[in-house]
C-alpha cells in the first residue's frame, strides 16, 4: 500500500481501509462461496465488509458479501448497500433470527460485548457466549472466523515477547472469561461437527477514530494524565486487521486454529506518548508506574502466514497525531488499555 503522509477526511479513511492488497485480491479469488459478516455494525464491521467487497470486484469473481447486525445507524445500511454489499438487520438474539439467515460458506463472526460488561455481566455472557453456541450449531457446515480477544490470556512478562497462540489462557475479568468461553463454543463446534474454524485473537485494532494510539495521542494533545498501570501494548492498523480476517477464511481448520492478530512491536506507552509531544509541542503528564505485566500477544505466527503489516507503527502515529490536529471525527470509544482488573 502507498501511505500517504495524512489522512484529512472521513472519505480518505474509509477509502484506504478498503483499499485490498494483491494478496488479498489472490485469496479473495481462491475462496469457494459468499461470506457473511455476523455483527457488522461495529467498529470494524462496516469497513471489512466494504474491503472485502473491493477484493471480489478486483479479483473477477461472483460473490456476495452479506453483512448482518441490528444496524441501528440507518444511513450505515443505506451507505453498505450503495457500496454493493448486502444487508441484513437482525436481533441474533432474537428467537429463530438465526434460522432466518441464509446458508454462506464463509463465516466472520463479530459479534461481542465489551464495554458496559462490567455493569451487566448477564447480557455480556448472552452476547459473547451463548450466541455463539448458536452460530456454532447454525453454521456448522460454513467455515467460521470468530473474532476473539487477547484478553482471553493472563498477563505476561513485558520482556517475554508476548503469549503465544498455544500458551495458557487465564482470563482475567467477566469481560475476558465470556469471550473465551466464546471460543470454547466455537471449538466444541468445531470438534462435534468438524467446522473448519478460526479463533482470531485480536488486540489492539487502531483506526483514527479510536484505539490505543488515540487514547495517549488525545491525553496528550488535552493534557489530561496518562496512567502507567499497564505501561505497555500491542497494535496494528485497522485495514491490516481487516486483511488478516478475510484471509483468514482459507486458514480455518478443525479442531480449531487459533491466530493472535496485532503488531510485532510491544509497544511502551511512555515512549508512545513522547512521540505524540514531538507532533503537538506539549508534554505528556504520566500517572502511576510500569509492572513487570502487561496485556501482549505474540505476532510470529501471523506474520509467518500473511507478511509484514502494510502500515508501520511510525505511520500510525503520525496519521493520528495529524487527525487529532485537523479535528477529525472520533467514536469516543476509549479502548480501556489501561485495565489491570479486566473491568470494562
Amino acid at each position: 500500500m502507498n501511505n500517504p503522509v495524512a489522512l484529512a477526511s472521513v472519505n480518505e479513511l474509509e477509502q484506504t481501509l478498503a483499499t485490498p492488497s494483491k494478496n488479498l485480491i489472490e485469496d479473495v479469488a481462491n475462496l469457494e462461496g459468499d461470506i457473511m459478516l455476523l455483527g457488522a455494525g461495529g467498529k470494524m464491521g462496516s469497513s471489512l465488509a466494504r474491503l472485502a467487497r473491493r477484493a471480489i470486484e478486483a479479483s473477477g469473481v461472483r460473490k456476495k458479501v452479506i453483512a448482518v447486525s441490528r444496524f441501528s445507524n440507518t444511513s450505515l445500511v443505506s451507505e453498505l448497500q450503495a457500496d454493493g454489499i448486502e444487508v441484513i438487520q437482525a436481533d441474533l438474539l432474537e428467537d429463530r433470527a438465526l434460522d432466518a439467515l441464509p446458508g454462506v460458506a464463509n463465516i466472520i463472526y463479530m459479534f461481542g460485548m465489551k464495554f458496559g460488561s462490567s455493569g451487566n455481566q448477564p447480557l455480556t455472557w448472552a452476547m459473547n457466549t451463548f450466541l455463539a453456541g448458536k452460530v456454532a450449531e447454525r453454521f456448522r457446515e460454513s467455515r467460521i472466523v470468530a473474532f476473539s480477544t487477547g484478553n482471553v490470556y493472563p498477563l505476561v512478562p513485558v520482556d517475554s515477547g508476548g503469549a503465544t497462540e498455544d500458551g495458557a489462557t487465564g482470563p482475567v475479568g467477566e469481560y475476558a472469561q465470556s469471550c473465551l468461553g466464546r471460543e470454547r463454543l466455537f471449538e466444541y463446534g468445531s470438534q462435534r461437527y468438524g467446522t473448519q474454524t478460526l479463533l482470531f485473537r485480536l488486540n489492539y485494532a487502531n483506526d483514527l477514530r479510536y484505539g490505543v494510539l488515540l487514547d495517549v495521542a488525545r491525553a496528550v494533545f488535552e493534557g489530561h494524565p496518562i496512567d502507567l498501570s499497564m505501561g505497555y501494548a500491542n497494535v496494528i492498523w485497522q485495514g491490516d486487521a481487516n486483511e488478516v480476517a478475510l484471509r483468514s477464511l482459507n486458514h480455518c481448520n478443525s479442531p480449531a486454529e487459533i491466530l493472535n492478530v496485532t503488531g510485532p512491536k510491544t509497544v511502551a506507552i511512555r515512549w508512545l506518548a513522547k512521540e505524540f509531544s514531538k507532533h503537538f509541542s506539549k508534554e505528556p503528564i504520566f500517572e502511576n508506574t510500569e509492572q513487570e505485566t502487561a496485556l501482549l500477544s505474540n505476532a510470529s505466527k501471523m506474520t509467518k502466514l500473511f507478511g509484514k503489516s502494510s502500515v508501520s507503527l511510525e505511520q500510525m502515529i503520525t496519521w493520528t497525531a495529524h487527525w487529532l490536529k485537523i479535528d477529525g471525527e472520533t467514536l469516543s470509544k476509549p479502548t480501556g488499555f489501561q485495565q489491570r482488573e479486566g473491568k470494562f
